[in-house]
């Protein structure tokens, strides 16, 4: 009987053993942080495969958006690289906000909502027109009537902006002036390190884009006059014709 209750209880042990064991195995196995995709050596480079030893030694994938592209070793000096960095990302997130207003005003026109002028290099041109100018057509969000006094409060809210963001103000002191997050951040996107990282890689690359839009939204309107939406309608119902060739005579010198 002693020998019989010593084998249950063996075997009892090995079957927690083996359960205990099992439960381990379940756990899900952690997964690896994407930031290894855009940080670090190992980071993807400007020319993919073949990008070994086209890389500069100081661009070693510390920040978002390095993809070891400096041919002109503008990033070379520490300081320099800090300020273009800091004047890159500025840039690209007012191109962002610019691209999405070039666009949204005619996309509403063309859905039926009826304002002033829609085209963006047009629209501003209403404050000089009697009665000034309201914003989406609407004198009880936005009514303008000064051309001075709207630059006067845009320099001034600007200025005040900038001023506490390089050098902190009411949200926060001693914040990252780039990344600000705190009040800046309500929603809690960078709370996850591994989520902030991609993400400051994701805004840089559309950054990137929106500038580079921004720059043909500019050079569009100066060769066809028109805004993108109606150059991409008309693109799009005549292709043959309507495109950037068509237009490739226009500066030609007669």
């Amino acid at each position: 009987m002693a020998f019989a209750l010593a084998s249950r209880k063996a075997s009892s042990s090995v079957v927690c053993a083996a359960a205990k064991k099992a439960t381990k195995a379940a756990k899900p196995a952690k997964v690896a942080s994407k930031g290894i995709e855009f940080y670090g050596p190992d980071r993807v480079k400007w020319l993919g495969p073949y990008s070994a030893g086209s890389t500069p030694e100081y661009l070693t994938g510390e920040f978002p958006g390095d993809y070891g592209w400096d041919t002109s070793g503008l990033s070379a000096d520490p300081a320099t690289f800090q300020r273009y960095r800091e004047l890159e990302l500025i840039h690209a997130r007012w191109a962002l906000l610019g691209a999405l207003g070039i666009i949204t005003p005619e996309l509403l026109a063309k859905n039926g909502v009826t304002f002033g002028e829609p085209v963006w290099f047009k629209a501003g041109a209403q404050i000089f027109q009697e009665g000034g100018l309201n914003y989406l057509g609407n004198p009880s969000l936005i009514h303008a009537q000064s051309i001075i006094a709207t630059l006067a409060f845009q320099v001034i809210v600007m200025g005040l902006a900038e001023g506490y963001r390089v050098n902190g103000g009411p949200a926060g002191e001693g914040l990252d002036p780039l990344y600000p997050g705190e009040a800046f951040d309500p929603l809690g996107l960078a709370d996850d390190p591994d989520s902030f990282a991609e993400l400051k890689v994701k805004e840089i690359k559309n950054g990137r884009l929106a500038m580079f839009s921004c720059f043909g939204f500019f050079v569009q309107a100066i060769v066809t006059g028109k805004g993108p939406i109606e150059n991409l309608t008309e693109h799009l119902a005549d292709p043959a014709s309507q495109n950037a060739f068509s237009f490739a005579t226009k500066f030609t010198p007669q």
